[in-house]
């Protein structure tokens, strides 16, 4: 990021104290209102037809490394951040505002998704990309390089700018998902081989700077870990320094956060069927109820809520929040394809309604990708560029899941499920 030394903080400190001061009440009214209404959510790519599908809550990835400005520009936004002028790429902040304002605008709940994409530029990615960043695992993400105190301010910078620029025009709060699926990190937080302590000692430094950053802004942004559906089992189970279970991760990364001083931290997770290329997570063998379940899908989801009730996750008494922030279920080539897929969305979306520790269930994804191997997950079909085709069965069902219509829209999967009724669902 381009950075000028500034003597005086006065700036910013005003600004951040009175959006403090007087956003607060109105964003705690509105955060318990959300908590009792619709859960229904989207990985968002087209507004307009996120709106009209009737989203509550939006999911966006945010790469720290376009947003970042290494030159100074005019035409650039910024902010005073510890006595530093910091530069933001005003492309990057446009696409930003083209989804986020909107969204805001309509009283969506937005979660920006922070993700340190690894670059070919030197200076990005000596800010952005851990050290121990292997490329041999072709992953695109890195864990957060944290460990100085340059690429730590430039973290907090970003997650300062966004919580300003969103909060001083909105009244809804903006959440942030710290990185992406960090219990299988050699594929989703690349930190190369590396422990599970190891692992957790950064993240735990990581959420806890987007923490700090955020609630000098808002009181009511919160931050969630991002983990997949391997609880107890693993991607590499023949290798503990590429990934691990959920669970352990989870309980570790609590007993640090607490001996380093709470705070308060949210979970977001992925209960993607076992077997992604099968829609039918009903049927999934490795998702029980016994807490030494190798995964937690939506067959087990119920679990996960109990789970996080435990009084050692507990944050002042009450059970941390859970957000299912990206999940979804394939459309295979069959003649029943679509209509399995949204067989599985209505199973999922019922079973999730039901539980009180879920405030959101964001579905990805919005437009099927040819470059995501070989999975069609959408609500759309694509053309031969990944561009919107066509809407698949599961659009209407998701359209409807949260109104006076949703028995009549759901009501063809009981029998592909096996059950007469919702009631019935395990």
């Amino acid at each position: 990021m381009a950075r000028h030394s500034i003597a005086s903080l006065a700036t910013s400190v005003c600004c951040a104290t009175l959006i403090a001061t007087w956003l607060p009440s109105v964003w705690a009214e509105q955060t318990a209102q959300s908590q009792g209404g619709s859960k229904k959510g989207l990985q968002v790519q087209m507004v307009d037809d996120a709106l009209a599908l009737g989203v509550h809550h939006a999911a966006i990835n945010v790469s720290l490394a376009q947003l970042a400005a290494l030159k100074s520009d005019p035409d650039n936004e910024s902010i005073i951040y510890q006595g530093t002028r910091v530069e933001f790429n005003k492309r990057a902040v446009e696409a930003l505002d083209s989804k986020i304002q909107p969204l805001h605008d309509h009283g969506v709940t937005v979660y920006l998704i922070l993700l340190a994409y690894n670059t070919a530029n030197p200076d990005l990615a000596h800010l952005f990309i851990h050290p121990k960043f292997n490329a041999v695992s072709k992953a695109p993400i890195s864990a957060f390089k944290i460990d100085d105190a340059e690429s730590a301010r430039e973290l907090q910078a970003c997650v300062t700018f966004l919580t300003q620029r969103y909060a001083l025009k909105n009244l809804p709060p903006l959440h942030f998902i710290v990185g992406n699926e960090v219990n299988s990190h050699w594929f989703w937080y690349n930190m190369g081989e590396s422990t599970m302590d190891e692992v957790v000692v950064n993240y735990e430094r990581a959420v806890r700077l987007c923490f700090d950053a955020a609630h000098t802004v808002s009181s009511n942004s919160r931050v969630y870990l991002s983990l997949d559906h391997h609880w107890n089992s693993s991607v590499t189970p023949h290798d503990s320094k590429k990934s691990f279970g959920g669970r352990a991760f989870l309980d570790a990364f609590a007993k640090l956060a607490k001996r380093n001083g709470e705070f308060e931290w949210h979970l977001a997770f992925h209960p993607y069927p076992e077997n992604l290329f099968e829609a039918r997570t009903w049927n999934d063998h490795d998702a029980t109820l016994k807490l030494d379940t190798p995964k937690i899908t939506f067959k087990n989801i119920e679990l996960l809520n109990d789970y996080m009730k435990r009084p050692e996750l507990a944050f002042n008494g009450k059970p941390r929040r859970i957000i299912l922030s990206e999940q979804g279920f394939h459309t295979t080539n069959s003649p029943d394809g679509e209509v399995i897929q949204a067989a599985a969305f209505a199973y999922a979306y019922r079973k999730v309604e039901q539980l009180d520790g879920i405030d959101a269930f964001i579905l990805h994804r919005h437009v099927d990708h040819l470059k995501e191997g070989g999975l069609n997950l959408g609500l759309w079909t694509c053309d031969k560029d990944s561009r919107p085709a066509k809407k698949k069965v599961i659009y209407e069902v998701f359209r409807r899941a949260d109104t006076a219509e949703w028995q009549q829209a759901f009501q063809f999967a009981l029998p592909i499920i096996g059950v007469e009724t919702w009631e019935g669902i395990q």
